[in-house]
């Protein structure tokens, strides 16, 4: 588990060992809570907010914050669910809709929804009354336009067409058994094709289908933008700001995005914010959760996250607003239904790719 100090100075720590140097058992009663000198967010290893993220709430509150980086979102969660009660941080970031079910049945979470900023009505919810949404992404087949022009061929507009026999050995996805969006690929096909998810998955398989173990093998590995011999890869709706952001040699702000997104087939990805059942601190890590949907931090996530904010109101940044795409009817399936049939759907899908 790799941890990484964020925002908090020297000088705030030193106050606060100060502070507790200086307490005595005359001004606080057996047993009262005390502030911790800092709170740990577990997190997956994409979660990578920008320095200073934490340093208005380090002022407020005297606490530094710290990130503990658990691998990938199933790992994470598999994790969390084995030190449930005896866990590794104070507030987890990253479980997504696809895995929620699985922590809450585990006994992961102490519930805690905050409501000190309104969440997006659409979100409203979505945590199942145990934790906070923070951000949503949707997770889109992309492409490399210009690798698609040097073979004469247009962009898949439907997950039918990446069937087909122009597509051959053009797409790569990372596994549903070790990857988040691999798994929201999966659920997009079963909510698409119901009953046939198999024989989809069947002809994907016939057109030379490539499986890898994550999504940075997938998009920084195997994807031609970065190297790779396949212009289609699975990855985000907001993937293509990202490339415009941090292009060599630097692009223009209006200059047209290298990738792009297919807006059929996608699979809305929901993540949350949750208080570690536990841990010493539940009233701090509750300030911690509400300072994680205030604006300031909602405001930083869209170009260091790639995700879109789940508080109400924030504005997006230019680069979102022209190169990412809007997908109006995303792929759903609901929570209770995937921890019910997840294990099933994942023995079924080996038995058919692997």
């Amino acid at each position: 588990m790799r941890v990484r100090t964020i925002g908090a100075s020297a000088v705030v720590l030193g106050a606060v060992l100060a502070m507790a140097a200086c307490g005595d058992s005359t001004t606080r009663s057996p047993g009262a809570p005390t502030t911790p000198e800092r709170l740990v967010i577990v997190s997956h290893e994409s979660f990578t907010p920008p320095e200073g993220a934490f340093d208005s709430f380090t002022a407020a509150t005297g606490i530094a914050v710290e990130i503990a980086a658990a691998g990938d979102a199933g790992e994470m969660v598999a994790r969390a669910v084995l030190t449930a009660g005896r866990p590794e941080g104070d507030v987890m970031w990253g479980v997504d809709n696809t895995l929620l079910t699985r922590a809450i049945e585990g006994g992961v979470f102490e519930p805690y929804v905050s409501t000190a900023h309104p969440v997006r009505p659409d979100l409203v919810g979505s945590g199942l009354g145990v934790v906070t949404p923070v951000d949503s992404g949707d997770v889109c087949i992309n492409y490399d336009i210009a690798a698609l022009d040097d073979l004469g061929l247009p962009p898949p507009a439907t997950l039918d067409d990446l069937t087909e026999p122009e597509y051959r050995g053009l797409l790569v996805v990372p596994s549903p058994e070790t990857s988040s969006p691999g798994l929201a690929f999966l659920l997009a096909t079963i909510a698409e094709f119901g009953d046939g998810w198999t024989d989809y998955w069947t002809a994907l398989v016939d057109n030379d289908l490539l499986v890898v173990s994550g999504w940075t093998d997938a998009y920084y590995s195997e994807f031609s933008r970065h190297g790779g011999d396949r212009p289609l890869v699975l990855s985000y709706a907001s993937s293509p700001p990202a490339e415009v952001l941090f292009a060599d040699p630097p692009l223009s702000d209006d200059a047209p995005t290298p990738t792009g997104s297919m807006i059929a087939g996608c699979f809305r990805q929901i993540e949350f914010a949750g208080i570690l059942r536990g841990g010493e601190h539940s009233e701090q890590a509750r300030l911690l959760v509400d300072h994680l949907i205030g604006p300031e931090f909602q405001s930083l996530m869209p170009e260091s996250l790639f995700v879109l904010p789940a508080t109400a109101g924030v504005t997006l940044p230019d680069s979102f607003r022209r190169h990412a795409t809007t997908v109006t009817d995303p792929a759903t399936i609901e929570p209770g239904r995937i921890e019910t049939e997840r294990e099933v759907w994942l023995e079924t899908w080996r038995e058919v790719v692997l």
